[in-house]
């Protein structure tokens, strides 16, 4: 496991510096939105529900709504005054009968690991709750929200489970409940008593067995040796939005290089079309010199034989 949080528990004047790691994992099976055809996942844009336009990422704000439906859109300057807690400390604020929190008002539940040095302190606290068969009702901050937990002993390691705040917590008022235990006849109600003596027996949570996610696994399993898979193809660019600027520098260099690519195979294509057609040009051009290279030579010598020695007659 992976600590998610750490900090200490303080009681008095003890502190345990300690470890926060989750106490539970979903297992749910989850699914995918596919095209049916490809297998590619569906992806959904972010449109605003007025205009019906596509909104930035860096255009969207929190918004909180009214009971009435109303809108109040809230700045970050506004959050930024909201009352928030970077507190590392787990604040033991009293020791209560374990019995007098009704389990509905439990939320998630965390192990504590204490540091190496504070074993002594940790194992202190645990055997004192376990004693006095009470739950430190404590105050923690976790992810910069405060929350009340309370601290118990399970399997020897000090857990820490959070509690739900009073209103989230619905109340059940069913107005057909109310006469019912009057229509409820003394015969009815011993033989109910007898069928749950019948039935008593402890909890043991092996017997339980999630056997819609063994059957999805199995069948998911099946269609894999069948090859019935489909591998959906590379996703294409379509120039989107990119919040990232490092993922924004490293695709330009990307389309540089392609582009610059491109440019070379042209350029590369031409040239060997051209160095393919000289050849031709270079072996046509050598054999006109050649034929006319005497004929330039020798009107040359015979002019200059002939006009040689009327010079000399004029001087």
């Amino acid at each position: 496991m992976r600590a998610i949080w750490k900090g200490a528990v303080s009681f008095g004047l003890v502190n345990v510096p300690v470890r926060l790691y989750s106490a539970t994992e979903n297992h749910d099976v989850q699914f995918r939105q596919v095209h049916r055809e490809d297998g590619g996942r569906i992806k959904y844009k972010r449109v605003c529900s007025i205009d019906g336009e596509e909104v930035a990422y860096d255009d969207i704000a929190k918004g909180f709504e009214t009971d009435d439906g109303e809108m109040v859109v809230l700045t970050d300057d506004d959050l930024s005054d909201l009352p928030i807690s970077t507190s590392r400390e787990i604040a033991v604020d009293k020791f209560v009968p374990s019995d007098q929190i009704d389990p509905l008002y439990y939320d998630k539940c965390y192990y504590l690991e204490p540091e190496k040095a504070a074993v002594k302190p940790y194992v202190l606290l645990r055997e004192a709750l376990e004693q006095t068969d009470r739950v430190a009702l404590v105050t923690v901050s976790i992810r910069t929200r405060m929350t009340v937990a309370v601290l118990r002993v399970r399997d020897d390691v000090i857990s820490m489970q959070t509690l739900l705040w009073p209103d989230e917590v619905r109340a059940a008022d069913f107005g057909v409940l109310n006469d019912a235990s009057d229509e409820v006849k003394p015969a009815e109600q011993a033989m109910a008593q007898m069928l749950v003596e019948s039935l008593t027996g402890d909890y043991e949570p092996d017997e339980y067995e999630d056997d819609y996610e063994q059957a999805v696994r199995a069948l998911v399993k099946a269609k894999l040796e069948g090859g019935e898979v489909k591998a959906p193809a590379p996703e294409a660019d379509t120039g989107g939005e990119v919040v990232d600027l490092l993922a924004a520098l490293q695709q330009s260099v990307n389309r540089a290089k392609s582009s610059r690519g491109e440019a070379s195979d042209a350029r590369r294509t031409s040239a060997e079309k051209s160095t393919k057609k000289a050849p031709a040009k270079k072996a046509a051009a050598k054999k006109a010199t050649a034929k006319k290279a005497p004929a330039k030579k020798t009107a040359a010598k015979k002019t200059t034989a002939k006009k040689a020695p009327a010079k000399k007659k004029a001087s």
